[in-house]
């Protein structure tokens, strides 16, 4: 900086261009520039969106996983589209006002193209929000159709496929994707349980006996149609032996065996319709 006197007219230098203060300016400058393009520079983890937000406000802007540049003032929201599993145990009556206890496995996921509506309208806690009330609804309501035996023996896959039809008829619209609902446990009351057990052998034994007496019924079924051969078998048989037959063949064997060189025959007369005897030696 440059004065001039007016009274002696002398020019007087300040010092304002000391290369001091210009290289402080130029490392303030540069220090906020690294500061910027640090900020500016955001990284999505795997399995992840970016929900941008502004001063606090929602942008709709998602991020895929991966690094990006965006505007230094606004803040990066990670959110997980992940598969996530819900493991619940929760005591629920049957259709007879009896409780049971019911552990349920919910296997689902965050939409991606609707993360930035859920971080808006739920928050990144969707799970305590949302997820976990509609379960326990869905379960309850699903168990109250059904008996307590129905439910330990047949119809688990019904309870379950029911469950998983309300429950993806609830959070589709919310952004979130039910992929699968396990039934993994039903414990009855121990006196119910034990009559169904008992019930159940019964049933078994039932079905074992109804097995044997088929068997039985079969066996006496084929041993009479054998009979019926045998004896259709001898009555041709019967049919065709006459006397003159037996004759015929009395007479070949007797023939037979005069011829053998290893016997002395003998004739003694018999009736006259009679074969000889003959004796060997």
């Amino acid at each position: 900086m440059t004065i001039y006197g007016e009274a002696r007219g002398k020019v007087i230098d300040v010092g304002g261009g000391s290369p001091v203060f210009k290289l402080i300016g130029i490392a303030v400058v540069g220090l906020i520039v690294l500061i910027l393009l640090f900020n500016s520079v955001n990284r999505v983890s795997t399995g992840h969106v970016g929900v941008l937000t502004l001063f606090g406000r929602v942008t709709g802007e998602v991020l895929p996983e991966g690094i990006h540049l965006i505007n230094p003032l606004k803040t990066n929201n990670e959110m997980s589209i992940q598969t996530q599993t819900i493991k619940e145990s929760a005591s629920v009556p049957s259709s007879e006002g009896l409780v049971m206890n019911l552990d349920t496995s919910l296997i689902y996921h965050l939409n991606p193209e609707k993360a930035a509506e859920v971080y808006q309208k739920i928050s990144a806690n969707y799970e305590a929000v949302v997820v976990e009330p509609n379960l326990r609804a869905a379960i309850r309501e699903a168990t109250a159709s059904h008996t307590a035996n129905a439910l330990y023996t047949g119809e688990r896959e019904m309870v379950a496929r029911q469950v998983f039809d309300q429950l993806t008829s609830e959070l589709k619209q919310r952004g979130l994707v039910v992929e699968n609902v396990l039934l993994r446990d039903i414990q009855l009351p121990q006196t119910l349980k034990a009559s169904i057990e008992t019930k159940q052998q019964a049933e078994q034994e039932a079905l074992a006996m109804n097995f044997r007496l088929q068997k039985e019924k079969q066996e006496a079924e084929r041993k009479r149609i054998e009979a019926a051969g045998i004896r259709d078998f001898q009555q041709i048989v019967a049919q065709g032996i006459s006397p003159a037959l037996l004759e015929w063949k009395g007479i070949e064997a007797t023939e037979n065996l005069a011829k053998s060189g290893n016997s002395k025959v003998v004739v003694i007369g018999n009736n006259k319709n009679g074969l000889p005897l003959i004796l060997g030696q």
